[in-house]
């Protein structure tokens, strides 16, 4: 297997600021008066320390800016989001400093049926500057595979469905259509240019993909506000597995049954799978 120099870690300081969680409870259609400084971040909104500050010139070409620690180029053009872990050790208050340390933890590279890939893991942590511990600890998993050329031109766009209210829960499953705004939002408050979720004609002509990809993040975020908002439990540690993407413009169907939640894509297939660690 080929060895990748990996960049050392990247540290920096990152404000939990009152105006990014006011534009994130703003995206999710919650009263923004209602969050102030020194209030706790919910659980699940630390999303938007987590974007780095990739210049535009060292992008990848789908867009992808890397989210704090660049990828080395593989060869491997498309990238998806294969899961995540997130413990919750403590909390962090809106309006304070918290240091974020980003790094690439693994790469690891195989051949499947399929052709070569590549599996790459970024960790990152935050620990507010009044703490020694990290509060949050979230590792990321990213599949890196080839585009096969029977893919390309194969997208196609099917008409939006008629809207629903962004968050229309229903005890047990809810429903959701994230549609191009909810996309474009959560990408900008976490700087994430993957074209994926905000250039359809890229998504469709260059990748073959059906239409603009929900992003995994953005997945993650509605499925731990219904953790927060509608079965009031308190999280220590979520474990996501992604298993087929979410696409816009498509209902999802999201269920809990005895501490997992399921999310269920337009075709009733399962895409994404979260367990959950809880707090007594």
């Amino acid at each position: 297997m080929p060895e990748y120099e990996i960049e050392t870690p990247i540290k920096s300081n990152e404000i939990c600021s009152l105006t990014m969680a006011r534009r994130v409870a703003a995206m999710l259609d919650l009263d923004t008066q209602t969050f102030s400084e020194g209030d706790i971040l919910p659980k699940g909104w630390h999303f938007f320390m987590l974007g780095g500050q990739t210049r535009k010139s060292e992008l990848r070409a789908d867009g992808f800016p890397g989210l704090g620690v660049s990828i080395p180029d593989l060869g491997l053009p498309r990238l998806l989001l294969g899961g995540r872990t997130v413990a919750y050790n403590g909390d962090i208050l809106i309006g304070s400093v918290v240091e974020k340390n980003s790094f690439i933890k693994e790469i690891r590279e195989k051949t499947t049926a399929n052709g070569r890939m590549a599996i790459v893991t970024i960790q990152h942590e935050l620990r507010p500057l009044s703490e020694e511990k990290p509060a949050i600890v979230e590792t990321q998993t990213y599949i890196l595979k080839p585009i096969t050329n029977e893919e390309l031109g194969i997208g196609s766009f099917t008409p939006p469905e008629p809207s629903i209210p962004i968050l229309s829960f229903l005890i047990p499953n809810y429903s959701i259509i994230p549609d191009e705004t909810l996309l474009f939002q959560y990408s900008a408050l976490g700087f994430n240019s993957h074209k994926i979720h905000l250039d359809r004609n890229y998504a469709q002509n260059i990748e073959g993909l059906p239409d603009l990809v929900v992003n995994g993040g953005l997945a993650t975020l509605l499925m731990t506000e219904f953790v927060r908002n509608e079965l009031k439990l308190n999280l220590s540690e979520i474990k996501v597995k992604h298993l087929v993407p979410l696409y816009s413009n498509r209902p999802l169907t999201i269920s809990f049954e005895e501490r997992e939640l399921k999310v269920f894509d337009n075709k009733n297939e399962l895409a994404v799978v979260m367990e959950l660690g809880l707090n007594n």
